[in-house]
């Protein structure tokens, strides 16, 4: 039998099953169509209902997700059936269990931060907004999806880090609460009256309007220095970057004035030379 005349019929009947397939792909398209618009007003109905509790907003982001997840998994499904008669959530089911073990090797890394996108949506802390240090990023929490979060960093630039990361090492949460302790070390003279100038550090630290009373101020002598005697002066103030930036200027420039108004010397450090032998010093005019 001639090849071509084979490859023709194969060819005739290959078009005639693709043109009695088109309505039912075209079904399909429109239910797809139809699971788009849907899953957009699932959201948006799911966005009103949590905005009237007090909902976080990362969680919000869960439930926004799973929301459009659920809906699309199910317009897919409906597709797939209306395109492929023949094809059952059974045998999507037996397909991926025969499939399991590669998937699961090939999308590790990807089902790892989905699985810590989910955890870190739902744990309290490390909410929208805060800022947080990991792994020597320092920067505000933007968004928070399933796969990474976007943390802006206090330089200007945004760092994509995979959930995996925030959820396997530790997290510093310095906006976790509005008030934090900050901390500066002030030195005096050996031949200072250390309870004066810790009177007056105090006096001074309490006068910055930024430094939370309430909260007191500590002035520890803490170290014998090279030149000097060196408290550590403790205060409260806000727990943002800025606020503790702010704070540890005006706090630093209100000590320097009190102690020079004190007459206290905040010293530097001395080198003293000595020689085996003696310096001899000529007078002026000897050559």
């Amino acid at each position: 039998m001639n090849p071509i005349l084979i490859l023709q019929d194969q060819l005739e009947d290959m078009g005639a099953a693709a043109i009695a397939a088109l309505p039912t792909l075209g079904i399909a398209i429109v239910i797809l169509v139809i699971t788009a618009f849907i899953a957009r007003f699932a959201v948006k109905i799911a966005d009103k209902l949590a905005g009237k509790t007090e909902v976080r907003p990362s969680l919000r982001n869960l439930i926004d997700t799973l929301v459009k997840l659920a809906i699309w998994l199910f317009g897919l499904m409906a597709a797939l059936i209306v395109a492929m008669p023949g094809f059952t959530p059974t045998s999507l089911i037996a397909g991926l269990g025969i499939g399991a073990v590669a998937i699961g090797f090939a999308f590790q890394d990807i089902f790892e931060n989905f699985l810590a996108g989910v955890l870190i949506m739902l744990r309290e802390k490390m909410r929208i907004g805060d800022v947080i240090e990991c792994e020597g990023i320092v920067g505000k929490v933007e968004h928070i999806t399933l796969r990474e979060t976007y943390v802006r960093k206090l330089s200007g630039e945004v760092t994509l880090v995979p959930n995996s990361i925030l959820f396997k090492n530790p997290v510093e949460i310095l906006t976790d609460e509005t008030q934090r302790r900050h901390e500066v070390v002030a030195g005096v003279s050996y031949d200072t009256d250390l309870d004066q100038a810790a009177d007056v550090i105090r006096t001074a630290v309490l006068s910055v309007d930024a430094v939370i009373e309430d909260k007191g101020v500590d002035v520890f002598a803490c170290e014998f220095n090279s030149s000097s005697v060196d408290f550590k002066v403790r205060w409260w103030a806000g727990s943002k970057p800025r606020d503790g930036h702010e704070s540890r200027d005006a706090v630093i420039r209100a000590i320097k004035r009190a102690l020079d108004e004190a007459g206290i010397e905040i010293p530097f450090p001395y080198v003293t030379h000595t020689f085996k032998e003696p310096v001899p010093i000529k007078g002026r005019g000897e050559d």
